[in-house]
C-alpha cells in the first residue's frame, strides 16, 4: 500500500520548484537582455509563476540578482579550486605556471562554449561586471579569496619575480578571461580578413595558455 504524501511535503516541493523556475528564468533573461531591461513581471511570466514569487522567494529583484551571482561565481570558483588542487597533487605542491593558468582559464572557457548550457551563466557573470548592483560590485572588488590561491601558486612557481610583477601578470590574465569570448570572434575574423576562426574550446584554451605562459616566463 502506498503511503500518502503529506500536504506540507507537497507544498515544500511546489515552492522549491517555483523558486528554481524563477531563478532559471531570471538568469536567462538577465544574461540575454541586461539587468535594467528585465522587470519582475518579465521574470514571472517567463517562469510561468505568480507575480509575487520573486519577492516571496528572494525578497527583491536586486536580491535575486545577487543570489544568482553568488551561486554561479561560487560554482565556477569551486571548479577552478578543484583543478588547482589536482595540479598541486601532481607536482608535490608546486605546479608549473601553465597548469596553474589552465586551472584559472579552463572552467570559464568551457562554460562559455556555444554548445554548453552553462554559457548563460557566463553571460550573466560578464554582465555583473558592468551592470551589477552595489552589493555585486562590492563582492567583485573585495572578495578575492579565490584569486589569492592562484597568486600564491604563481609566486611559488616564479620565486625569482617580484611579487608585484606576479600580481600584475595575473591581472592581465584575468583580462583575457573576461574579454575573450566566442561571441567576439566574428569581429576578429573581420579584422584578420578571414585568417582567424576558432570554434573549438580546446584549441582556444591552448592559444590562451601559450600567450599567458609566455608572459610569465619572460
Amino acid at each position: 500500500m502506498t503511503e500518502p504524501v503529506a500536504a506540507n511535503d507537497v507544498t515544500e516541493t511546489t515552492q522549491a520548484a517555483t523558486k528554481a523556475a524563477v531563478f532559471a528564468a531570471a538568469e536567462r533573461l538577465f544574461a540575454l537582455h541586461g539587468f535594467q531591461n528585465v522587470s519582475v513581471r518579465d521574470i514571472t511570466a517567463e517562469a510561468g509563476v505568480n507575480l509575487a514569487s520573486v519577492n516571496y522567494h528572494f525578497g527583491s529583484k536586486d536580491a535575486l540578482l545577487f543570489e544568482i551571482f553568488k551561486r554561479r561565481t561560487s560554482e565556477l570558483n569551486r571548479e577552478r579550486a578543484r583543478m588547482l588542487h589536482e595540479a598541486n597533487d601532481r607536482h608535490q605542491g608546486k605546479p608549473p605556471v601553465r597548469e596553474i593558468l589552465a586551472a584559472l582559464f579552463t572552467p570559464p572557457l568551457k562554460w562559455a562554449s556555444p554548445d554548453n548550457d552553462r554559457r548563460i551563466s557566463v553571460q550573466f557573470i560578464i554582465r555583473s561586471r558592468s551592470e551589477g548592483t552595489a552589493e555585486m560590485r562590492d563582492a567583485l572588488v573585495n572578495d578575492v579569496s579565490h584569486l589569492a590561491r592562484f597568486a600564491d601558486a604563481l609566486i611559488a612557481a616564479r620565486p625569482d619575480l617580484p611579487r608585484e610583477i606576479v600580481y600584475w601578470r595575473l591581472h592581465f590574465c584575468l583580462g583575457m578571461v573576461h574579454n575573450n569570448r566566442f561571441a567576439e570572434f566574428d569581429r576578429l575574423h573581420v579584422l584578420s580578413d578571414g585568417a582567424t576562426r576558432e570554434g573549438d574550446t580546446e584549441a582556444l584554451l591552448k592559444r590562451m595558455l601559450d600567450f599567458a605562459e609566455a608572459g610569465f616566463l619572460a
